[in-house]
């Protein structure tokens, strides 16, 4: 992270909107501390899911995001970006299919929306620790489809915990898209070319979004990010 912190500081500049960012399996706001940090010396206002530790969506968890997520936009008066980090990614884009007009756009970290039910290696844990079945979860929600918002995946084919397969969107409208990086699952919170790829799509001006560009960063931006039509 230090030595890419020169050009991480040069990311696209902030407008100030807010960002609500959720956790991961197990985990808790203190894990996305670094993330949202990096997005507040860009200029935004940042908040966590406040809920604790994320062990499923348990009776209230995703009321309490709905309510969270109208407070932040009656709070700014503005839509909210939300992001979410492997099961925190599909609260995320659940979140944005059911108050399309409260947020601005969804990025997710990892998160497992188009494999099948067990396609990731946390599949024990998240029944042990949410006491639900998680075949019933994906017959609950079509976690497929995208949300009707600007949409991005972040993915790494070396994530070793979620199948990339199953991080992988269709383009189910004209503003989703699918950035691959290199980096562990629980290190993509902590992943410099993640960062950037973050701060680059929540800079999209509202209603003007572009896919990312490859291109650019004094030409290492071609190698830092994938060639996603490499086999």
């Amino acid at each position: 992270m230090l030595p890419a912190w020169p050009a991480l500081s040069r990311a696209p500049a902030s407008d100030g909107h807010t960002v609500l960012v959720f956790p991961g399996l197990s985990a808790s706001d203190a894990t996305t501390v670094p993330l949202r940090g990096y997005l507040g010396t860009l200029g935004y206002k940042t908040a966590g899911w406040s809920q604790g530790f994320n062990f499923g969506p348990r009776a209230g968890v995703l009321e309490k995001a709905k309510r969270d997520l109208r407070d932040a936009c009656d709070a700014s008066g503005r839509k909210v970006s939300l992001i979410g980090w492997s099961l925190g990614g599909v609260y995320a884009r659940e979140l944005a299919k059911e108050l399309p007009d409260l947020v601005r756009g969804v990025i997710t970290l990892g998160s497992p929306f188009a494999g099948p039910p067990k396609s990731t290696n946390a599949w024990r844990v998240y029944e042990l620790t949410s006491g639900r079945s998680i075949d019933r979860e994906h017959e609950q929600f079509n976690l497929p489809v995208a949300p009707p918002v600007p949409t991005t995946s972040i993915y790494s084919r070396s994530d070793g915990i979620v199948a990339w397969q199953g991080s992988i969107q269709q383009p189910d409208h004209d503003e989703t898209e699918n950035i691959e990086v290199v980096a562990s699952h629980i290190g993509l919170g902590l992943n410099p070319s993640a960062w950037w790829a973050v701060a680059d799509r929540l800079a999209q001006p509202e209603g003007a979004w572009r896919p990312f560009e490859r291109t650019g960063l004094y030409g290492l931006k071609s190698f830092i990010y994938p060639d996603p039509a490499r086999s």
